[in-house]
């Protein structure tokens, strides 16, 4: 089983002596959010390459002044102030430009005993679907639906949810939701409860009403066992056909980017060696990450010169400007931080990268490549599979990616003056490698889809059992 890094985070603050619940009590005086709030919309405005590209100023002014008129008491704690920053930040409906969920409140809630929605949801085609229970009471299980909470249909609540999550779409939003998880989130938006009044209808179609009493946030982390998004690399044989699951396309450790090279680099020489007919690499749940991965990844069974954009654009700022010489020095400077720090502030310039030739031909996989994703497909991972099916490099298989492969990203962040709260914007824009700007994911060449309500990998299955006939993995 995969750890859970939040449950490593939480088991380690609950062990300490000096405990983070004080986090919880820590108040920011009204004046300081004001002034943070206004800094971060003005802030948005010059380091956002396109703020109002999705939603009008006229909205965005309309948001920002009904925010700044709901700070009406003295002083708001952390939790509080983080979902104003994010609702703003997540008005413009664009997925890279971001307040994350508030993790220290969370912590300090789990430390304080706190307890959360004991149901696990997902959502797919409109209906809100039990994943994994934590109740104890064997009338609701996986595959179960959800109608209501506290009296309030699933919908509503979902509405009153996506407005603090940042998506291009609703499928997009509805994603992040089963991402970042939906007890955790429900506590941020609605606060805590003992119990909850949950209507269910059973996949018989049978409705009841159950009061569900609440589990503690420990537990939940425990039970959880890990989050949607992986961090593991495999590589493996189903019969004749091989699999590669390459991880996400970043790393946080020293060298990082060099293990990731030789692991792929390893497994390309063992397919080769054994002559293998048919690859499957799988692209599911996939954070994304960086360009240099996912095109060292590529260039094995790429059969011509590729690039992962058609158009890639860049705007420069003040704050980027001071963060870019900060952690550079002149020594150091590429030709990437260069061109950042040569134009205006507030200048957009188009930048161009190296066209990435296909690895050297001995090394090169010239079989069948089928690549699998999903809507946890994220960023650089969901760019790759627009860049795959583009260049028609291989056939992918799933669900439409949540993520889009035309989008604003290149993200850098930066800090609050008031709060230190952290904002995360993208500074470029990106267009797939056709050239299509339309607002939607990556749409599968086999639309398969991924439900999420259990252990079963469909979307591998189908790919094993029905496109290869090769033998389905067991769980």
């Amino acid at each position: 089983m995969r750890v859970n890094p939040w449950l490593i985070v939480i088991l380690f603050l609950a062990s300490m002596h000096i405990s983070l619940a004080q986090n919880n009590v820590v108040r920011f005086p009204a004046s300081d959010v004001q002034a943070d709030l206004e800094y971060l919309y003005k802030t948005l405005e010059d380091t956002h390459y396109n703020l109002y590209a999705y939603v009008s100023k006229s909205k965005y002014d309309k948001v920002y002044r009904a925010i700044y008129r709901s700070i009406d008491k003295d002083s708001l704690n952390l939790l509080e102030t983080t979902k104003l920053f994010q609702k703003l930040t997540a008005t413009g409906n664009v997925g890279h430009s971001e307040v994350d969920f508030p993790v220290q409140p969370y912590i300090a809630f789990a430390q304080n005993g706190g307890k959360v929605f004991p149901l696990e949801l997902a959502f797919e085609d409109g209906v809100a679907y039990v994943r994994k229970s934590y109740t104890g009471n064997p009338s609701v299980i996986a595959g179960d639906q959800v109608l209501s909470i506290e009296g309030k249909p699933i919908k509503s609540i979902q509405q009153a949810i996506h407005p603090y999550l940042s998506a291009e779409r609703p499928y997009f939003k509805n994603a992040k939701l089963e991402f970042w998880s939906f007890p955790r989130l429900y506590w941020s938006v609605f606060g805590a409860r003992e119990t909850f009044k949950v209507k269910i209808k059973s996949a018989e179609g049978r409705t009841e009403t159950h009061i569900l009493a609440a589990i503690p946030v420990m537990e939940y982390e425990t039970e959880r066992g890990g989050e949607i998004l992986t961090n593991e690399r495999s590589f493996k044989y189903f019969d004749a056909v091989a699999y590669l699951n390459p991880g996400p396309f970043s790393s946080s450790e020293a060298g990082g980017e060099d293990r990731f090279k030789a692991f792929v680099d390893s497994a390309f020489t063992d397919i080769n060696a054994k002559a293998t007919q048919t690859l499957v690499i799988d692209l599911k749940n996939n954070a994304g990450g960086h360009n240099a991965y996912s095109d060292f990844l590529i260039s094995y069974f790429a059969d011509r010169p590729f690039r992962w954009y058609s158009a890639f654009q860049l705007k420069t700022s003040k704050i980027l400007k001071e963060q870019t010489k900060l952690n550079a020095t002149e020594a150091e400077m590429d030709n990437y931080t260069k061109a950042i720090l040569s134009h205006k502030e507030g200048e957009i310039f188009a930048y161009d990268q190296p066209i990435q030739d296909p690895a050297p031909e001995a090394k090169r996989y010239k079989g069948k490549v089928y690549v699998l994703v999903n809507r946890q497909t994220y960023s650089m991972a969901a760019v790759s599979a627009a860049l795959i099916q583009d260049y028609d490099f291989a056939k992918i298989v799933g669900e439409e990616t949540g993520d889009v492969p035309t989008l604003y990203a290149s993200q850098f962040s930066f800090s609050l003056p008031r709060t230190g709260i952290i904002v995360k914007v993208p500074k470029g824009y990106i267009v797939r490698p056709n050239g299509d700007e339309k607002l939607s994911g990556v749409k599968p060449d086999h639309m398969v889809k991924d439900h999420l309500l259990d252990d079963k990998d469909e979307i591998l299955t189908y790919t094993l059992d029905t496109l290869l006939n090769a033998t389905v993995p067991k769980r």
